[in-house]
């Protein structure tokens, strides 16, 4: 008797005319939306303005796929060069090959620009646009459904994978196995969820509801790195992400703490937009302005 197992999709990519529409692109895009809109709000419930973080995230998002490239050609080089590889093929990446940890450390890097060009403290950004990037990653994963790839090792679990592919050198794979694209989806949501509740039920401040995400996030990206099978680089026992993401966990761990007793609390909400009140001001000019001409 068959069980009903996942399905992959027949395609990644729709074809309008001479323009491609990528899957993986759009749940890229996606992510991005969902990160802003959650965090804008989570800004202005702070007392943040309107388009501050959406300010910012047009430089954190260029940065952050910039790094997630660059980390995933640094550390899979073998896939670009080497004999019978094509280095160009390192561009393209609507085939997929964005690695969390450059996208985040580089993303950090423009968010910080964007941040100084407003004003506003990176810590308390980041708290508020943390959540958002669990979920932007959730979203993101199902690009890696579209294009078959990162599954995990062979089951027989009814939610198995079916994978039904052929490689650039003519091998077919087929099979099913772990779906990990899901695993970490629904870690990132459960993510994004735990430090929503933390973030209200603790106040937290000055980057802890950040680190709390990264030391949460890696805990799953441990496991489901664990269950991979596609080819990486490992050192003792262990593929290179996780070694990554122990280093990542003690240093989110470490921050918390740290963090905690010298800086308790959170910030003053006056404190962390300038630009908060004078939009506030002109939104009640303009509200005043329109109950006097109704008037």
């Amino acid at each position: 008797m068959d069980l009903a197992y996942i399905p992959s999709p027949s395609r990644g990519v729709l074809e309008l005319g001479p323009i491609p529409l990528r899957a993986y692109a759009f749940c890229i895009i996606i992510g991005v939306v969902v990160a802003v809109w959650l965090g804008s709000k989570r800004w202005v419930a702070r007392g943040g303005g309107k388009h501050t973080v959406g300010d910012i995230a047009v430089w954190a998002v260029p940065f952050g796929l910039v790094g997630g490239r660059l980390y995933h050609v640094i550390t899979d080089n073998q896939l670009y060069f080497g004999p019978g590889k094509h280095p160009i093929d390192a561009l393209k990446i609507w085939e997929g090959g964005l690695g969390i940890w450059g996208a985040i450390a580089f993303g950090a890097v423009g968010a910080w620009i964007g941040c100084r060009r407003r004003g506003v403290p990176l810590p308390a950004y980041a708290d508020a646009i943390a959540p958002g990037i669990a979920l932007a990653q959730a979203c993101g994963r199902w690009g890696n459904w579209f294009n078959q790839e990162l599954y995990g090792r062979p089951t027989t679990l009814p939610w198995g994978l079916e994978i039904h592919k052929t490689l650039p050198d003519g091998t077919v794979i087929t099979g099913t196995y772990h779906p990990t694209f899901l695993y970490e989806s629904l870690w990132c949501v459960g993510v994004a969820l735990l430090v929503i509740w933390a973030d209200r039920r603790f106040t937290l401040g000055h980057g802890r509801a950040f680190a709390l995400y990264v030391a949460a996030y890696t805990v799953g990206r441990f496991w489901t790195e664990w269950l991979r099978i596609d080819e990486a680089h490992h050192f003792f026992g262990l593929r290179l992400n996780d070694w990554v993401a122990i280093a990542v966990f003690l240093g989110a761990v470490a921050y918390l703490v740290i963090s905690a007793r010298t800086k308790p609390g959170r910030e003053d909400p006056d404190s962390i937009d300038p630009r908060a009140t004078e939009e506030a001001r002109r939104e009640a000019e303009m509200a005043e302005s329109d109950q006097q001409q109704a008037s």
